[in-house]
């Protein structure tokens, strides 16, 4: 398995009933294709309705499943088969008539079979009208379902097949991947168990009611983090300054503004974590007094005093979590970068030069070296954020399993 994609070489059977939603089903199918998955297509009588097998066939380049008693299948004993060898089984879109099926175990059809026969986690995403989803019987089956382990994602609110506007939409597809890689990591993932703090974007020191002081900084490093480290199966607090990126499904987000709203949401969340990785470009000096109203163009005589913000890395003086610091430098890269991690006891600090075009604030990639408490330096080239974040991460991984 490849630890930077959670879904690489994952086997994966999606079921898909009669639903009108059932169109989306192939661009999960897609997507989870393109990541690597090996799906197994269940298409239940109901879904065939709506789309063909040969569709899911050109899509996986696999055999589409419709007949329990196929006897020109590719698959010796189908639910047999498929139970064993899948990773997660996925119903995307769940009907009510399928849940309520799944919840009193009856097994008329090969995904039910396959479903009732598997020990990997089921995820079922519902798509029916407001009134069957909230209708007791339907609730009542889906908690028999949760407490037997199922997990439920959605349904969402909006626009529905009979024009109405209410609870009961599917999950779109590329949400439904955030949930189902959230899931396989707890399951797969070499830092299930581990819990992590990270911080990421750009703080926000006020100057008057309308403008601040901040930085360039785009959060997309310390989201790609919290997504990578989501992925592998970590627990994820994600501290966030203001930024327009939306929080990885699966992780626990705070937001702040200040640095000290950052100070005191760090501090009140790494009491049980493992370690913390402070991505976030956070404010050194903040104006001393801010001001009440709008300084107006015509006080020509306004001066602005500054005063250093807390070191938020230097404040934590637990030993018992791991901290990862980041520097990013416009010069004396790596000479700056090492003086941190000695000041600041870090166990390691990743340094990145914004001058860099490509990399650095604002952009989807970036360059960096690793330091490590030995002051050896690791060189990477320019990459995703993403991708770096795997690496980040295969470096703590071993200090994690070391102190802890």
């Amino acid at each position: 398995m490849n630890l930077s994609n959670i879904l690489s070489e994952t086997n994966i059977v999606l079921g898909v009933t009669g639903s009108i939603s059932a169109y989306k089903s192939l661009t999960l199918a897609s997507r989870l294709t393109q990541l690597g998955a090996n799906v197994n297509v269940i298409l239940t009588e109901g879904g065939s309705e709506f789309i063909t097998p040969l569709s899911y066939r050109t899509i996986t380049q696999n055999p589409v499943v419709t007949n329990s008693f196929d006897v020109n299948s590719a698959y010796s004993v189908n639910h047999v088969y498929l139970a064993k060898k899948t990773d997660v089984v996925i119903v995307y879109p769940a009907t009510a008539n399928s849940i309520a099926k799944l919840a009193v175990g009856i097994c008329d059809n090969p995904l039910a079979t396959t479903i009732l026969s598997t020990t990997a986690p089921i995820i079922i995403a519902p798509a029916m009208e407001t009134n069957m989803f909230e209708n007791s019987i339907t609730q009542s089956n889906i908690e028999n379902l949760k407490t037997r382990g199922f997990h439920f994602i959605g349904p969402d609110a909006g626009h529905l097949a009979s024009g109405a506007l209410g609870l009961g939409r599917l999950t779109e597809p590329e949400e439904m991947l955030g949930h189902i890689q959230f899931i396989l990591g707890k399951t797969r993932g070499d830092f299930s168990g581990k819990k992590i703090v990270i911080t990421a974007g750009g703080t926000q020191e006020p100057v008057d009611p309308v403008r601040i002081l901040t930085n360039l900084s785009s959060g997309k490093m310390g989201y790609s983090l919290a997504t990578a480290a989501r992925d592998r199966g970590a627990t994820v607090t994600l501290i966030s300054a203001p930024v327009s990126l939306s929080a990885p499904i699966g992780t626990t987000i705070h937001e702040v503004k200040t640095a000290e709203d950052m100070l005191k949401s760090v501090h009140e969340n790494i009491k049980e974590a493992d370690a913390i990785i402070m991505a976030a470009a956070v404010a050194d000096f903040k104006p001393t007094n801010s001001v009440g109203k709008k300084i107006k163009k015509s006080d020509d005589n306004f001066t602005m005093r500054l005063s250093p913000t807390s070191d938020i890395l230097k404040s934590i003086s637990d030993t018992k979590i791991i901290k990862v610091g980041f520097a990013a430098e416009t010069d004396n890269l790596i000479e700056n970068a090492k003086s941190k991690i000695t000041s600041k006891k870090l166990a390691m600090i990743i340094a990145n030069d914004v001058t860099i075009p490509g990399a650095g604030f604002g952009s989807d990639e970036n360059q960096i070296s690793i330091i490590d408490q030995d002051l050896n330096v690791e060189s990477l080239p320019l990459n995703s954020k993403y991708e770096i974040s795997h690496t980040i991460l295969d470096r703590l991984l071993p200090l994690l399993q070391r102190f802890k």
